[in-house]
């Protein structure tokens, strides 16, 4: 008996080229984003994500065929990613900002706030003085970061110089005696008192008389004396009663009695 090969039972499953856009669909509906799965679009709009998406599930078809599932899935997933944050061109001024906190904020890199300090340099003066409310442009964060400036913040103002108190004499200046016409001659005993006692034993009331020594006057006073107590050089030897008084008064307001009564016995 000749022996009849049976056919065989195995067939090739191959998958149709019909279903490979389905599965390049449904990779990408697994790559949604999680707040895309997590808020279900109404009905309108996912017919329309739909219409959209499909010539573009077409064209993935034709690069995914003949890439298998997993395949598929991975090179779905790292394309597929969320995309980055895009960084703000303008940034508002908050209480208790600084550059270096605002630099954190948009650079992630606290380091960086030369770049806000040169791009504002226009309305900010001092990079440690910045105003709650100021808008700040915020520039691509360069290759390099620029270097810092010189000076932060304004000098501190000088201390201010204190004047020196003025220093109050305790002398008191001579009052000046004012020169009167001479009296020729005559007799003064005085008002009482020290002055009539010094009188009577200096002069005995002579208003003009000089003695040998060259002590002149009621008071008999040198010529040193008589001007070290306001008297005027000029009448030395020839002043009225009246001035003659004034410098006693000047002397006795000074230096007390001591200049007579060690030796008049006043």
């Amino acid at each position: 008996m000749g022996s009849h090969r049976k056919k065989s039972l195995l067939r090739k499953h191959l998958l149709p080229t019909a279903a490979v856009p389905a599965l390049a669909g449904m990779a990408a509906a697994v790559c949604l984003a999680p707040q895309a799965q997590a808020e279900p679009a109404p009905a309108h709009a996912a017919v329309r994500t739909a219409v959209t998406a499909e010539p573009a599930t077409v064209a993935d078809a034709t690069t995914y065929a003949g890439m298998s599932t997993a395949d598929m899935l991975a090179v779905v997933r790292q394309s597929g990613g969320q995309a980055q944050k895009a960084q703000p061109d303008h940034y508002t001024i908050r209480s208790g900002d600084s550059l270096s906190k605002i630099a954190g904020k948009v650079y992630h890199k606290q380091n960086a706030w030369p770049v806000l300090y040169w791009a504002n340099r226009d309305k900010v003066h001092w990079a440690n003085i910045i105003s709650a409310g100021q808008v700040l442009k915020v520039p691509a964060l360069p290759a390099k970061i620029p270097a810092a400036p010189g000076q932060l913040g304004p000098a501190p103002a000088p201390a201010p110089v204190q004047a020196p108190a003025p220093v109050t004499s305790t002398a008191t200046a001579p009052a000046p005696v004012q020169a009167t016409a001479a009296v020729s001659g005559g007799t003064y005993s005085g008002g009482g008192g020290f002055q009539s006692c010094v009188i009577a034993r200096e002069s005995g009331g002579n208003s003009q008389v000089m003695n040998s020594s060259g002590h002149y006057g009621l008071y008999q006073f040198s010529a040193s004396t008589w001007a070290a107590y306001g008297g005027s050089a000029a009448d030395f030897g020839n002043a009225s009663v009246a001035e003659q008084n004034q410098v006693f008064n000047n002397a006795i307001a000074q230096g007390g009695q001591s200049n007579w009564a060690p030796y008049d016995g006043c």
